[in-house]
């Protein structure tokens, strides 16, 4: 019954650490999110600026903002937009898809760009949270 009660309480404890973690990387992504803010949008009523709106991306065709006007290399990289890819380009986006328009010299910190792509694949096609 001991030992029952305690493995109880330790998965209950992991399920808190877990959930907290996860709220602190979407926080901390957003925090990060403010080095994309002057070229990206996102959330509800998010529009294209120099970027696109980056509403949706997750599982996303890169290329396919309705009313951006991408690179050619964007529209003809075959990227669909997923963590691994992300994680990918957002250290180094020229070096990912040579000839892209975005200018960023990227996000080296591993534990950042992880904090990013939470925060950002938190939003839907419609800007809404998940």
């Amino acid at each position: 019954m001991k030992i029952s009660i305690l493995s109880t309480l330790v998965v209950a404890a992991s399920l808190t650490a877990t959930s907290g973690a996860l709220a602190q990387d979407v926080a901390a992504g957003k925090t990060s999110f403010n080095k994309c803010l002057a070229c990206h949008a996102i959330g509800e009523g998010a529009k294209n600026k120099v970027g696109p709106a980056l509403n949706g991306l997750d599982g996303r065709k890169s290329g396919t903002v309705e009313g951006y006007n991408y690179s050619d290399a964007n529209k003809n990289s075959g990227i669909t937009w997923g963590k691994d890819v992300f994680l990918e380009y957002i250290k180094d986006p020229k070096a990912k898809i040579p000839g892209t328009k975005m200018v960023f010299a990227g996000i080296k910190n591993e534990n950042e760009a992880n904090n990013l792509w939470a925060y950002v694949a938190s939003f839907d096609k419609d800007g809404k949270q998940k």
